[in-house]
């Protein structure tokens, strides 16, 4: 939190163990005041020197940190909401993925397969809730076949395990509601309770004594003697914030950015860095309802599509209280401008309407699914690097040996599977980038 010029460490004991980066009136003489540039022009504001800072407090940015924070880094994350985890960290589908849908070598098969790993054995270690519910991909028309091969060959290059090719009497025993021509069986698939496990980054993260500053937003930055330095200011103010001025100038030796679906805005407003190497940016909102009217969940398993331009398909998933959940389903957002993106300006209102097009496909795989059954439940914005009618575009992280700036590691596109993957970037940044 930000409230002058100056800093001051202090700790605040809560229940969730959450300490803050607290900036009070009192300026330090010994503090060192320069000129800093903010997105209003020239300003007088104090100048810090930090270790490691990482931008956002997403799922991915909160592993970052209590990676960076486990290896010995003192780190500060920088979250312009109010808590961790209120954006796309906290509008999906919850799931653990095998690692089937991504081309083979990619970063996001990688990752996802790693990630995999980690995170079960996280969850187990530390008693997340979670569960191995195993998934169902399947086809409802013989056209479909063979787009259900290509998964099968695609997850065993992978080195997914436990990959079977059902035939439809065989997934229609083990779900009696669904009904399909064939399916891919993937054991490994399963849920979890995303909200505690960032929970538990948090606690481990603060433990290794990483700070968190939250209501806080980085204006811009810029780099100066071979390092970035950034500028930084309260969230709380108007609309107008992309043109505030900075109240505080660090001067990390390593910057992680991870905005997540401001990213690349935040990237394009670093000067010094060569902004034709900042992809281009897509948002896709997905929507989810929920069912209502039931006893008990249709099936037992998460039950997927085939997938389609832009996503996974409107799949069902059970979370660990029981909800049935469908979606998301894929809408492009056009003419999202970097100010809205970087202020997290997206609508996320769930339009009811919306469920006429969900019927017809959930009752591809599920034809006893009832009118009038599915209520509007939340949704959330894929940050993708690819539009409509492109093919779909990997993870891509950016360190100095691409755009040539000491210290700075940008991630973009960090869509699905980056929950199930956020261990294993964690990994890989800290092994790659951290000397």
């Amino acid at each position: 939190m930000l409230a002058c010029l100056g800093r001051k460490w202090m700790r605040l004991s809560t229940r969730n163990l959450k300490r803050t980066w607290n900036f009070v009136n009192a300026v330090d003489a010994s503090r060192t005041i320069v000129r800093g540039v903010s997105g209003g022009g020239a300003e007088t504001i104090a100048k810090e020197r930090v270790d490691t800072v990482v931008i956002g407090a997403g799922v991915v940015g909160l592993a970052v940190a209590r990676e960076l924070s486990r290896r010995g880094r003192e780190v500060l994350i920088l979250e312009a909401a109010s808590s961790f985890g209120t954006v796309t960290s906290s509008r999906n589908s919850e799931v653990v993925h095998a690692g089937i849908y991504y081309p083979p070598n990619s970063l996001k098969a990688k990752f996802c397969v790693r990630g995999r790993e980690l995170l079960y054995r996280y969850c187990s270690e530390n008693e997340i809730p979670h569960k191995k519910i195993g998934k169902l991909i399947v086809a409802t028309g013989s056209s479909e076949i063979p787009k259900l091969d290509l998964l099968m060959h695609l997850g065993t290059q992978n080195r997914v395990s436990g990959l079977r090719m059902l035939d439809g009497f065989e997934a229609m025993r083990m779900e009696p509601q669904l009904r399909c021509v064939k399916a891919l069986l993937s054991p490994e698939s399963g849920i979890l309770d995303s909200h505690s496990f960032m929970l538990s980054l948090v606690g481990e993260a603060e433990n290794n004594h990483a700070t968190f500053s939250y209501n806080t937003v980085v204006l811009n930055g810029h780099v100066e003697e071979k390092k970035m330095h950034l500028f930084v200011a309260d969230t709380r103010f108007s609309e107008s914030q992309c043109e505030a001025e900075a109240q505080l100038e660090l001067i990390p030796n390593l910057v992680v950015n991870s905005a997540g679906l401001g990213a690349q805005a935040l990237a394009k407003r670093f000067h010094g860095l060569d902004h034709r190497l900042v992809p281009s940016s897509h948002y896709a909102r997905g929507c989810y309802f929920t069912l209502s009217g039931t006893k008990a969940p249709p099936f037992n398993k998460l039950v997927y599509p085939i997938p389609e331009e832009g996503g996974l398909g409107v799949h069902v998933t059970v979370d660990l209280n029981g909800l049935v959940k469908f979606g998301p389903d894929v809408e492009w957002i056009e003419c999202t401008d970097d100010k809205s993106s970087f202020l997290n300006k997206f609508d996320y209102r769930v339009n009811p309407q919306r469920a006429e097009k969900f019927y017809p496909e959930i009752r591809k795989y599920y034809p006893d699914l009832k009118d009038e059954s599915l209520e509007p439940g939340y949704s959330g914005i894929r940050p993708k690097l690819s539009g409509p009618k492109q093919s779909p575009a990997d993870f891509v992280i950016q360190g100095e040996e691409t755009h040539g700036v000491p210290g700075l590691v940008n991630l973009f596109g960090i869509e699905s599977p980056g929950l199930t993957s956020s261990l294993a970037i964690a990994e890989h940044i800290a092994n790659k980038f951290v000397r």
